[in-house]
């Protein structure tokens, strides 16, 4: 529990950083996103990816994977970021 809370604290101030500091989609900017997005939500990829393997396609896990996958390759990061974040709370 407690090293839960710690991520969520690292990516949430990573994440501000990313918003305070945006350089009109810099790769610092985009860096601060991806690593803040991959702090609290590279567990919920992996139960996505697990929970595929077992022909439990329609999860949760797999709709947030979706949504913030599909958010990234709009280029919406802090969308992402922030949809897994409140996930992750």
């Amino acid at each position: 529990m407690k090293k839960r809370a710690i991520h969520i604290v690292i990516a949430f101030i990573l994440y501000i950083a990313a918003i305070a500091i945006d350089f009109n989609n810099s790769w610092i900017t985009n860096g601060l996103y991806v690593i803040s997005y991959l702090m609290v939500g590279f567990s919920i990829l992996k139960k996505a990816v697990r929970n595929i393997t077992r022909g439990k396609v329609f999860d949760e896990n797999f709709l947030m994977a979706v949504a913030t996958i599909g958010a990234f390759c709009i280029g919406e990061y802090p969308e992402a970021v922030a949809v897994m974040l409140f996930y992750f709370v």
